[in-house]
């Protein structure tokens, strides 16, 4: 296919090769991302680091995320297929090296490599996605995130293999399968334009002009993604410490974790797809009414009904985030690459808040009586979610 028709049906059609591919490429960068937390034990030893140093590593890994407004307007100035094409690459490079590192200060450097390399891929490959779905946005995002979920189970199996099969030291091994991704890519995507056609516009409005213009929709994106958060991040970081203090086994903690996140791919894969059907407001009401029912009642289940709510939980909680990127990507912009960039802002913000706002609640009353303030927390969500407006073309 020449550049001529990609581009010409590049808006119209469901490109699904072009997906999948996009959603692997997704799945290659974060499993690479997800590489620190399963090493940490190992770093500590080889380092003779705290703790406290330990846990900072995953504070400077995230801290590139804060810029993603500007990469999306760094999107607006130089052809953004490229960004997305080797950010897997710098991602991958920097995080197989972690076990070579010299000293903890090599180690910070390297984690905030990686970050950078993970921020450079969200943001361009959000509107990529936005570009082959199509008039199926919701579905497309639903592949796009299903990629990234499934990384944070796979990616700690990978890197714990290659430790044992290698050693730590020998991680770097494993580059080669993230520059394959880039290859991959290359070939795939190197003449569809993302945002070359927003630099030939002449559109006036100033990056500010764009805040201000959207900046209702960006109140509520923040309230339903803060509120969320915490009920989200509960679980997803004190799952089995919560489990463990409850007289349950760190193994049983550890599995309950992975059923979580499991579901919570399938979660992602299911409910941008709905939403194209049915509505991106209308979901967003079913998930967060749903959540904070399923979590009290987990609060005060055990056994095998804890794991069916967890599995129920996963599938509700994790599919905002797909249907909230289709939701941002109908916006009608020239510079939907930065309104990208700010979303995803305001989601690593609200994220990093909401298990800061666990955290001190389980200091402060118990993890247990956390676990309960959090789904009537949930609950504030709802109010924003009627202050959106649904997409006329799709309704």
């Amino acid at each position: 296919m020449n550049k001529l028709n990609i581009d010409k049906h590049t808006s119209k059609n469901f490109q699904l090769g072009n997906i999948i591919t996009i959603s692997f490429a997704h799945l290659v960068n974060d499993v690479y991302s997800s590489f620190l937390s399963p090493l940490l034990p190992l770093l500590v030893k080889k380092y003779g680091i705290t703790l406290s140093l330990a846990g900072m590593l995953n504070l400077f890994q995230q801290i590139p995320a804060l810029f993603q407004p500007f990469v999306g307007i760094l999107s607006e100035k130089i052809p953004a297929r490229f960004l997305l094409i080797f950010a897997p690459s710098i991602t991958a490079i920097s995080m197989s090296l972690l076990g070579t590192a010299n000293d903890y200060g090599a180690l910070i450097i390297i984690v905030i490599f990686a970050g950078v390399g993970s921020t450079l891929f969200h943001v361009p490959g959000s509107v990529m996605v936005k570009r082959i779905s199509g008039e199926r946005i919701g579905k497309g995002m639903s592949f796009f995130m299903l990629g990234g979920e499934l990384a944070r189970s796979l990616g700690p199996m990978l890197v714990l293999g290659a430790v044992e099969f290698w050693s730590l030291e020998e991680t770097y091994k494993l580059i080669p399968i993230g520059l394959t991704a880039t290859v991959l890519l290359f070939f795939r995507f190197r003449k569809i334009r993302i945002t070359e056609e927003l630099r030939k516009s002449k559109e006036s409005i100033s990056y500010f002009g764009v805040i201000k213009k959207h900046s209702g929709l960006f109140v509520q994106i923040a309230g339903i993604f803060f509120f969320s958060a915490i009920m989200r991040g509960a679980l997803s970081a004190f799952l089995p410490v919560y489990l463990v203090e409850k007289g349950n086994s760190l193994w049983f903690g550890g599995i309950a974790l992975s059923v979580f996140q499991l579901s919570g791919a399938v979660g992602t894969f299911l409910s941008g797809t709905i939403s194209d059907k049915i509505g991106r407001r209308n979901v967003l009401f079913l998930i967060l009414a749903i959540s904070p029912v399923l979590m009290f009642v987990f609060v005060f289940s055990s056994g095998i009904l804890s794991f069916a709510l967890l599995v129920l939980m996963g599938l509700s909680m994790f599919g905002i985030t797909p249907v909230m990127l289709a939701l941002i990507n109908e916006i009608d912009s020239y510079h939907i690459s930065f309104i990208n960039g700010v979303f995803m802002t305001i989601n690593f913000l609200s994220g990093s808040f909401g298990i800061l706002i666990v955290g001190f609640l389980g200091d402060l009353f118990s993890l247990t009586n956390a676990f309960t303030i959090s789904p009537l927390i949930g609950i504030l969500a709802l109010p924003f979610i009627f202050m959106i407006k649904e997409n006329s073309k799709r309704k």
